[in-house]
């Protein structure tokens, strides 16, 4: 098992690149800044935690199909906060 939640990119163009993500129970995507503007598709329903730059952990109820939309320069670590297999689509906006 990976530490770390595992990418696919579906598509990745001059403007937009579409990424699958999957988290096992309890792993991360790793610290990271995003570098564009996104948006989140969740394809399962659970909690992630997430991480800032303080090193505070809060967590985010996540539903299947329920997107959002985040700027640019958000900073984090986001953690599979669940007993099951986590995943969501993450389109960024380049």
């Amino acid at each position: 098992m990976s530490d770390h939640a595992v990418p696919t990119i579906q598509t990745d163009n001059e403007r937009t690149r579409v990424t699958e993500w999957r988290f096992a129970p309890g792993v991360t995507t790793g610290y990271h800044t995003h570098e564009y503007d996104y948006v989140i598709i969740p394809i399962t329903t659970g909690q992630l935690g997430l991480t800032g730059p303080d090193g505070v952990e809060s967590f985010a109820e996540l539903k299947a199909g329920v997107s959002y939309f985040r700027q640019a320069g958000v900073e984090h670590d986001v953690r599979n906060a669940n007993d099951h297999e986590f995943s969501f689509i993450e389109v960024e906006f380049k």
